[in-house]
């Protein structure tokens, strides 16, 4: 085995984090012998103070979500998300913006 994964995970200050979350900083096949023959994924998820995160919010590698962010329950996170804004839906889209 002795895989590595070497993606980062950077928390700001008062992060909310609702149940069921996942943050997916390293994307492969773990150890199954199809992992040579994929690339894998391994990137840095970023994100900001204040930022809250809904129940069942999945954030993919490479990443920034922007202080005081809200990402709406059940929300897919492909891009980064501005600061102060709200995204909702898969993939996760900014509907409006919140004041600083």
């Amino acid at each position: 085995m002795g895989y590595l994964n070497r993606g980062q995970l950077t928390l700001g200050e008062r992060v909310s984090i609702g149940p069921r979350c996942v943050l997916v900083v390293a994307a492969h096949p773990n150890a199954s012998k199809v992992r040579d023959l994929i690339r894998a994924k391994e990137r840095r998820i970023t994100i900001g103070n204040d930022a809250w995160l809904g129940a069942g919010v999945i954030v993919l590698p490479e990443v920034t979500i922007g202080e005081g962010a809200i990402i709406g329950a059940g929300s897919v996170v492909t891009k980064d998300i501005p600061a102060h804004s709200v995204a909702v839906g898969s993939p996760a889209r900014v509907i409006k913006h919140v004041g600083e």
